[in-house]
């Protein structure tokens, strides 16, 4: 294909691109916020259904799981039938589910709900990403990638203080009924207004067989830069997850004794730090794309070393270290987000749905794991029965992270040597274009 073929190729954007993306960002949005709920209903769930820590983090592991669980399966199914189908079937699912999490009184089906939430959140992210990359120039890509993020996260701000608050003044039932009501609305917004590619753009979809399924997710799982991504997203995000979407309130709350007012504000801090990084980093790594690993290893870093001051502080860490950490810890969001562009810097568009996938099963498999082991160190290291955690017991069991970021750290710093090496040989003219970038 000549240069100006290519360009003639090339998605323009538009306001019809706009529409159809800010369309699939809204439920992203919707998303973003089921998925984040029990962030500040955590201690409401534990009165409501009478559990324990390790029973209450069975909520977002289960959750989780499946979300990570169907990446795999859901990239496939985005390659097979496009992301509009995905993001209706995705926002019908959570809307089914919010409205059962809300009328079960039984801690089993409180545990359903969950797991279908992490079934419709599991289809839209990618299918957003896809919509991305169809509607709009591949030079616009990692910006909007981080705008999607940075919209999204809206929807976590909004399960912080005005969720609590609802729950506060209209209660469990009533407040988990009005939120899930807006996936009706959104699911038909998606039927009348989102397309999966331009006009006169040729179709998304490809039928392929259960051989050719196969080997598309065999040469993604191979490609080094595809394990970049995923070793990115893995290691950036978890922390961030810990802390909005289970632990952090409690934490702050119960260990550090902020009070419930400036625990619900240190998670608006993290969604706003997560907001306004995604598009400072997304620029970043538009115009210095060899530098994207640096940029997670460096957030990593600063996540780790942050933690490290708040957990050995001696007795209660002040307001303002408790900023700062969440202010690193928010940057990881965004920060696990460049694992997406590594991965369609690599992978061909006839499997940019499996390698997207994979990707983002790394941050979320990393969040599962950490979000029980520390449910269940907080039992182990509380005497008897109680739910009743000691700061002790809480510093031990956050400290189960370093894990994830060391070997996280160690498998970046692999893969990034091999990503280097295979794109010289298999795309030489991208690898001496990004070499050359940042000395632009």
């Amino acid at each position: 294909m000549t240069p100006s073929a290519a360009a003639a190729a090339e998605p323009r954007g538009g306001r019809r691109a706009m529409v159809v993306w800010a369309t699939a960002v809204s439920v992203y949005f919707l998303a973003v916020f089921h998925r984040s709920s029990l962030g500040v209903a955590g201690i409401a769930a534990t009165e409501r259904f009478d559990i324990s820590a390790s029973q209450l983090s069975t909520f977002t592991m289960l959750q989780l799981l499946v979300y990570a669980g169907m990446q795999i399966p859901v990239g496939v199914l985005l390659d097979r039938y496009g992301p509009q189908r995905l993001l209706l079937v995705g926002a019908l699912l959570m809307t089914l589910a919010q409205f059962g999490f809300a009328v079960t009184g039984s801690f089993t089906g409180a545990v359903l709900a969950r797991i279908f939430v992490g079934m419709g959140d599991a289809m839209v992210f990618i299918s957003v990403l896809r919509i991305v990359a169809s509607w709009f120039p591949s030079r616009r890509n990692p910006v909007l990638t981080q705008f999607t993020g940075l919209l999204g996260q809206c929807g976590a701000l909004v399960a912080a203080i005005p969720l609590a608050r609802s729950l506060a003044v209209f209660g469990w039932t009533t407040t988990f009924v009005v939120s899930a009501t807006l996936g009706l609305v959104l699911g038909l917004l998606v039927v009348l207004l989102v397309r999966d590619v331009p006009p006169g753009a040729p179709p998304s979809r490809q039928a392929k067989d259960v051989r050719t399924v196969a080997l598309d997710l065999g040469l993604a799982w191979r490609d080094p830069g595809v394990r970049l991504g995923l070793w990115s997203h893995f290691t950036a995000q978890f922390s961030a997850n810990v802390v909005g979407l289970l632990w952090g309130y409690p934490f702050f709350v119960n260990s550090e004794h902020t009070g419930r007012t400036v625990a619900g504000l240190l998670l608006s801090l993290l969604v706003v730090t997560m907001m306004l990084g995604g598009p400072l980093i997304g620029g970043f790594i538009a115009h210095h794309p060899w530098q994207r690993s640096t940029v997670v290893l460096v957030i990593v870093a600063t996540i780790a070393f942050t933690w490290g001051l708040v957990l050995l502080w001696p007795g209660d860490a002040p307001v303002w270290l408790l900023a700062v950490m969440v202010v690193a810890t928010g940057l990881g969001g965004p920060g696990s987000m460049v694992g997406f562009d590594v991965a369609r810097t690599f992978a061909p568009a006839s499997r940019l749905g499996s390698a997207t996938g994979i990707v983002n099963v790394g941050g979320f498999v990393a969040s599962l794991f950490m979000v029980f082991a520390i449910g269940l160190l907080l039992d182990v290291f509380t005497p008897g029965s109680s739910t009743d955690y000691s700061p002790r017991a809480y510093t031990l069991a956050m400290s189960v992270q370093y894990v994830g970021w060391v070997l996280g750290g160690l498998q970046l710093v692999r893969y990034r040597r091999r990503a280097r090496a295979h794109l010289a040989v298999s795309q030489p003219d991208a690898y001496a274009w990004m070499t050359r970038r940042p000395r632009e």
